[in-house]
């Protein structure tokens, strides 16, 4: 009995959780940014205590590493919605360059022998997904959230019907 318990709540837990990201996938991606900014501020906070913990004792140098995840860390989680716009313009423009890339290797490749025009589809859906994403950043960052959250919602479900079928068969035996 305790692991269908178990099971229902991670199952509850992905639901819900899948029901948010499809929900505000926005919010999800300015968490993440958050996250990440935490991830780059505790190290940085205790590099910066360990070294002016030590500095009475010993003369070192300025923690510039550690000052520098610490302001970094703190200017990720103040302002998330910054770092995922530069991020995705970036992003963009390398998925755009790509595109172009492969369009020109097979236009180079053509010259020489025979390319299908089936061959030039790839790169130019590259292409034009870069664009998508250099003229709506923000609605592209949210995109793979979105699969996320529809993802662990259809988990959530099946699973659910997974125990509720199993326990009335094993209640029935």
């Amino acid at each position: 009995m305790k692991t269908f318990n178990y099971s229902l709540v991670s199952s509850l837990c992905a639901l819900i959780i899948g029901i948010l990201l499809v929900a505000w996938p926005g919010m999800a991606v300015s968490y993440l940014v958050i996250t990440i900014g935490v991830l780059f501020l505790v190290p940085g906070l205790l590099g910066l205590v360990t070294s002016f913990t030590q500095r009475s004792a010993q003369r070192s140098a300025l923690p510039v590493v550690a000052l520098g995840s610490t302001l970094f860390g703190i200017w990720l989680i103040i302002m998330p919605g910054f770092f995922v716009s530069i991020l995705m313009y970036v992003l963009g423009a390398l998925v755009v360059m790509a595109g172009v890339s492969q369009l020109s290797n097979l236009a180079a490749a053509r010259a020489q022998l025979p390319v299908p025009w089936a061959w030039f589809v790839v790169p130019v859906l590259v292409f034009v997904a870069g664009l998508v994403v250099l003229f709506n950043p923000f609605e592209a960052a949210t995109v793979p959230f979105i699969l996320l959250g529809a993802a662990a919602i259809v988990y959530a479900l099946t699973d659910l019907v997974r125990l509720f079928r199993y326990r009335r068969r094993s209640e029935q035996s």
